[in-house]
């Protein structure tokens, strides 16, 4: 008997068996549906991470470095990066200001935003670059900004929106807590749905930092390297720069990436896949069994049939092959079903969960159609064999 007529005769075998074929695939529908869903769903948050790290800048390097005789390392730290230009493409204090009275134009302040007023940070030139932030109108702050103590400031998208959400800004003055400063531009939204958005922020020169916060000293530094590789190289060198410039009897530095970060959480999320995968994956095993607990029944209904068969040339591997191909059409259309159902729930789950729009990988629903397949062809292995193995004068007298 060909390929052909043992397909023909599988199909024929499960329309008959209409429900109990529906039975045998609601296993292994449930465990491809469960299988995809809960891997999408982990594989869907670390998207979300991945994107915010993105919307934070990649290749960022964070460097502390401080002494306790209060010695400034702001002006040795930025000649050094900045001779790094083959790793380094930007370097940039990272100071604050804690604005007590919010930042006011007119009769409006940043003190009544929704969620809090922005942070004030102190940076040079490079600030945008360092943290990925792109204008959207006006100008960046300068390289003479910042030595001319220039009173500019960059505004958040937010924090625009909020003071000028009719007008241009670029050209007005706000006011910090008594002290003028010349709006020069505005960075574009990074992340304008986010409660606690990237975008409540505003840049003015760290040279101001006398003005502000009474002090001239920096501890907390941006370094941007050029790619993923030149990070790692630009994290030794500046570990290596640091050992050397800070006494550890009389200061303290550190310096790390957020690749890092990203990395740990891929590493982490790959592992949860897993594990989820391994446990969803155990309701396909129960399925996997059902069918083998199916084709038993069915090789025990049609064991007549067998010894006809037989009895009439059949050989033993065209046995085995018609109950093979029955157990894994079940299984292939108990997958594609399955898979029908996993990309509704995947969308369902993404949108109530993540409110995002999320649908299952194609490699993965390959491989879960097709693991479900291989699966009817293990477990419907040994019923196949069975049947292969009766003698034709003992299956004809079956009744």
């Amino acid at each position: 008997m060909n390929l052909r007529q043992s397909f023909k005769m599988a199909l024929k075998s499960i329309w008959g068996k209409k429900a109990r074929s529906v039975l045998t695939m609601l296993g292994i529908i449930i465990g491809v549906a469960a299988v995809v869903i809960m891997v999408s769903i982990v594989q869907g948050s670390n998207k979300q991470m991945q994107e915010y790290y993105e919307s934070m800048g990649t290749n960022k390097i964070e460097v502390y470095a401080y002494q306790w005789n209060g010695k400034d390392v702001s002006d040795e730290l930025y000649d050094y990066c900045l001779g790094l230009s083959d790793l380094v493409m930007g370097v940039t204090p990272q100071g604050y200001y804690w604005a007590q009275n919010g930042i006011k134009y007119g009769t409006t302040t940043t003190n009544n935003m929704e969620y809090g007023s922005p942070q004030v940070y102190l940076g040079s030139d490079q600030y945008a670059v360092c943290n990925n932030f792109t204008l959207e109108k006006g100008r960046d702050i300068s390289y003479l900004d910042v030595q001319n103590y220039n009173q500019v400031i960059v505004l958040g998208a937010r924090v625009a929106e909020y003071l000028f959400p009719y007008r241009d800004p670029i050209g007005e003055t706000v006011n910090i807590d008594g002290h003028k400063f010349e709006v020069i531009g505005v960075y574009a939204a990074k992340d304008p749905d986010s409660a606690w958005s990237m975008d409540n922020m505003a840049v003015v020169p760290y040279s101001l930092n006398r003005l502000l916060n009474k002090s001239v000293t920096f501890d907390s530094f941006i370094v941007k390297a050029v790619s993923k590789e030149a990070t790692t190289k630009a994290i030794t060198m500046l570990d290596s720069f640091l050992s050397a410039l800070i006494d550890s009897n009389n200061g303290y530095y550190s310096v790390y990436s957020q690749n890092e970060w990203m990395e740990s959480d891929q590493s982490y999320t790959d592992m949860l896949s897993l594990v989820v995968g391994g446990i969803a994956g155990i309701s396909l095993l129960v399925g996997g069994i059902g069918i083998m607990n199916i084709m038993l029944v069915t090789v025990t209904e049609r064991t007549r049939e067998i010894g006809i068969r037989m009895a009439i040339g059949a050989s033993r591997a065209s046995i085995i092959l018609q109950f093979l191909i029955e157990a894994a059409v079940i299984c292939a259309v108990g997958g594609i079903l399955g898979l029908a159902v996993s990309v509704l729930g995947t969308l369902v789950a993404g949108k109530l969960i993540m409110d995002m729009v999320l649908t299952p990988g194609v490699g993965m629903t390959i491989g879960a159609v097709g693991f479900s397949v291989v699966l009817g062809i293990v477990f419907g292995l040994y019923p196949a064999i069975k049947a292969s193995s009766m003698q034709p004068v003992e299956a004809l007298r079956a009744d």
